[in-house]
């Protein structure tokens, strides 16, 4: 049984060898020339890019900027650094690949990008954060030098309500195949009929044939374990016209399947491969997971028969310091850090994500809502994509879901968030020629009967039309939107084309959802937008802070600070606890998603400038989790939690509310110096205790009991002044590939080793051996310090200081300063896989 099974092992290690012979998918971001701004040359392959800066991509040039120079009068808190950039890379296509097929694979620009190869234009596309694929074969000089030139126009702004981030900022890869290959995101793997015992797996391969005559092959596809153990296979032979594309349908059977699960992610893999006489030409995997899973009207969301409440977040794809600029390990520390409090579901507000994200969602297990606009015909900013939307929006919804149609993670598709359409009554002969004749013409093809009404809107038949552009791609998963019009009138509703009702905040409309939308099945697509700056805290905490105005109006108060109590939210949203308490209670609930898991770039609600990021996150820019973090963790899984806060260095004799969340105990107490202050407990229906403590120095003990039993204790001790600086790595050891990331925290210690919560010390960091700083950042919202600077100061006590590693292994060791403290080092090794 052994020997079957290794050689078993070597068939798949050889099938791996085979693969990189017959399909070359390399990493395309090394050494690149970059120049901000503008050359109408720049385009022509003899053009002199000698004095141009080299880089690595992803990147985005935005968060390089002085983020004090922006302008203050710009909506979000100063107009994005944007402008034209040009990037230009030399490459030579090795001289035996000649008679192959070569493709360069975009994951994203942002945006208006053109791009050029040996001087022919051969695409654009407007969209920041759609992947497209471009064929280079007809203009390459294999064995000789050829040129790549990028353009990429951010020049009109305000174009986003958030941070985008600016030129090539997700990864590049060249592809090299036979002539008759699987197509771009040419698989689509369903998993039509699902139990315990058994699944079917269907497999849709697309082949194309880029030769002039016909090709007929063998395909094979092949169900691989978590383990690399081969399950099953099936294969059937296929006639491919003379450039022409072919669609093969293929059914396997698997027993005793593993489902994939939020707490247990299991993931297989199709190989599948096309074989010409014997002789694989073509090899591809697709990563799948085998689940099922039902939205109930009344019992909310089941995932393989049994019921989840989804506890997601809403998140923008910007990485805090890092900008927009995709890096694998800075998205996974933030899931990381989400899944330890208790999420189990992203949503990708409000546009495409990037590959990696999808791809992290599957092996740690989140349920995805994958956005594909934030508007359609109406604006929402200045120079948006709705000026794109009637040409382009047909094209990017199909590329969105045949790129992310494999993913497990996803159970559901948003065709658009809060659309200014839900409420339009403008007719067809009021719009533009082009719109009208996008919607109408669509309209004029639709079966009557699948219209619900006659009288339907143009905003409604717009709707119908997406929706239909969804489920004839991807008819697995139900179709919603993000609405913050939530009567029945609501244009989008009214197309019927909605199998989710989804709801942005209106929590009064939650409980008695039926009356209104009998027959429907409900999810909060977006809640809460509640307020919270780390560390800082205004009192009375039971005294509730919301303020009148709309993000989009000046507000202004001495510090641009919120109170990291749970007490301050906007005008349309709740407190954290507010939220959950109806999720929780209701079981026709589906679950919601948080506005937000972090904080992110722009929209400083409800402050203007100097702030420069918001407000919402459970978690704020820097990764570092706010108080009510812990009352998720305390409500979203089954560990022991006992957080208290606030800090314990305040004032003399002043009145200090001190709050505690805590799980899987029947009560707390509370000792100051040793002293009882009295034991508290939950009322139904809340979410933590609190006391009001005349403050006096020293320490602060809460104890947590169950049956008479402790089950944890949490101290926090007065500190004294600033005395020395420790630094820590959440990860000491890290690979040498040029783009690994270790997060170094920073804080400082008084005399008797006790983190003052308080500081504000200035950092300057220093780093030797092989990598390099790539950003900085404390969490604050108004620090317009560049993100990008090897210095920082505390916020609330804290900063980061993030370690990117080069291409060689060695040591790095990082060293942190400042004026009047002891300085100190971390060393954290880069190794080569």
């Amino acid at each position: 049984m052994k020997i079957v099974y290794g050689l078993i092992i070597i068939s798949i290690l050889c099938g791996c060898s085979s693969r990189l012979k017959v399909r070359d998918r390399a990493d395309f971001t090394e050494n690149w020339k970059f120049y901000l701004g503008d050359d109408s040359l720049a385009n022509e392959t003899q053009y002199d890019d000698s004095k141009w800066r080299t880089l690595d991509l992803p990147h985005d040039w935005s968060i390089e900027a002085d983020f004090s120079l922006s302008n203050p009068a710009t909506p979000g808190g100063g107009a994005l650094p944007g402008g034209i950039g040009w990037y230009r890379k030399e490459f030579t296509p090795d001289k035996s690949s000649e008679g192959k097929v070569v493709y360069i694979d975009f994951d994203g620009i942002y945006w208006n990008s053109k791009v050029w190869v040996n001087g022919h234009l051969i695409g654009e596309r407007p969209n920041g954060y759609i992947s497209f694929r471009y064929d280079l074969t007809p203009y390459l000089k294999f064995g000789e030098k050829n040129v790549i030139s990028v353009r990429v126009d951010n020049s009109q702004q305000p174009n986003s309500r958030w941070y985008s981030g600016s030129g090539i900022y997700r990864n590049v890869w060249l592809v090299t195949v036979d002539p008759v290959h699987i197509d771009y995101n040419g698989t689509y793997i369903t998993t039509p009929v699902v139990t315990k015992d058994s699944s079917d797996v269907k497999i849709v391969t697309t082949i194309r044939n880029t030769e002039n005559t016909l090709s007929n092959v063998d395909l094979y596809s092949i169900l691989v374990d978590a383990d690399g153990k081969e399950i099953t296979r099936i294969d059937n032979s296929v006639n491919v016209t003379a450039s022409g594309i072919v669609s093969s349908e293929q059914l396997l059977k698997v027993e005793q399947p593993n489902l994939w699960s939020v707490d247990r992610p299991y993931m297989y893999k199709v190989v599948t491969q096309i074989k010409r006489d014997g002789k694989i030409i073509d090899e591809y995997e697709t990563p799948i997971g085998i689940r099922y899973f039902t939205f109930d009207k009344d019992k909310g969301f089941f995932l393989n028969g049994e019921s989840v409440k989804i506890k997601g977040v809403c998140n923008h794809h910007d990485l805090g310091c890092l900008g927009a600029a995709v890096n694998v390990r800075a998205i996974e520390r933030q899931l990381e850090i989400l899944k330890e409090m208790g999420c189990n579901g992203i949503r990708t507000a409000h546009n495409p994500p990037s590959p990696e994200l999808l791809d992290l969602c599957d092996k740690m297990g989140f349920i995805v809502m994958d956005e594909a606009f934030d508007m359609w015909r109406k604006k929402k900013s200045p120079h948006d994509y709705s000026q794109f939307f009637p040409e382009w929006h047909e094209r990017d919804l199909t590329d969105l879901i045949l790129r992310d149609r494999n993913h497990p993670s996803i159970f559901m598709w948003s065709i658009g968030n809060e659309i200014l359409e839900q409420w339009s009554h403008i007719d067809a002969d009021t719009l533009d020629l082009q719109q009208a004749n996008m919607v109408l013409n669509f309209a004029n093809t639709l079966d009557k009967k699948s219209i619900p009404s006659k009288d339907l809107h143009v905003n409604s038949l717009l709707t119908l039309k997406l929706a239909d552009i969804v489920k004839q791609l991807d008819p697995t998963r139900p179709v919603t939107t993000g609405n913050n019009e939530t009567e029945p009138s609501n244009h989008i509703f009214r197309s019927g084309a909605m199998e989710i009702i989804g709801f942005n905040y209106h929590e009064n409309n939650w409980v008695n959802f039926h009356e209104k939308f009998p027959d429907q099945k409900l999810i909060i697509t977006e809640s809460t937008s509640a307020l919270m700056s780390r560390g800082y805290y205004i009192m009375p905490s039971d005294s509730m802070n919301i303020w009148p105005e709309r993000w989009d109006k000046p507000f202004d108060r001495p510090v641009h600070q919120c109170s990291s109590y749970d007490n301050n939210h906007v005008p349309w949203g709740t407190t954290h606890e507010g939220t959950w308490q109806l999720i929780k209670k209701y079981d026709h609930i589906s679950g919601v998603y948080l506005w937000t898991g972090f904080d992110y770039l722009g929209e400083p609600t409800p402050f203007w400038w100097p702030s420069r990021s918001s407000y919402f996150g459970i978690i704020d820019l820097a990764g570092f989790p706010k108080d009510v973090y812990y009352m998720y963790q305390s409500e979203w899984t089954n560990k022991d939690v006992l957080h208290l806060f606030p800090h314990w260095n305040w004032n003399e004799g002043q009145l200090v509310d001190v709050w505690a969340y805590y799980s899987n105990a029947d009560e707390v107490e509370l000792y100051l110096n040793g002293k009882s202050l009295g034991k508290k407990t939950k009322k139904d229906g809340e979410f933590h205790v609190f006391w009001r403590v005349p403050y006096t120095k020293g320490t602060l003990k809460a104890v947590s009991r169950k049956n008479g039993k402790e089950v944890l204790s949490r101290e926090i001790k007065t500190a004294g002044k600033p005395v020395s600086i420790r630094l820590t790595a959440d990860r000491n050891k890290i690979t040498a590939d040029g783009k690994d990331l270790s997060f170094v925290t920073a804080e400082v210690l008084d005399a008797e080793g006790i983190p003052v919560p308080t500081a504000d010390s200035f950092i300057k960091f220093s780093i030797e051996g092989n990598g390099f700083i790539t950003g900085t950042d404390n969490g604050n919202p108004t620090d317009s310090l560049s993100l990008k600077k090897p210095e920082r100061r505390l916020f609330s006590g804290k900063a980061i200081a993030v370690i990117q590693s080069a291409r060689k292994d060695g040591k790095i060791v990082l060293r942190a300063s400042s004026e009047g403290l002891e300085s100190n080092s971390v060393e954290i090794r880069s190794v080569k896989k």
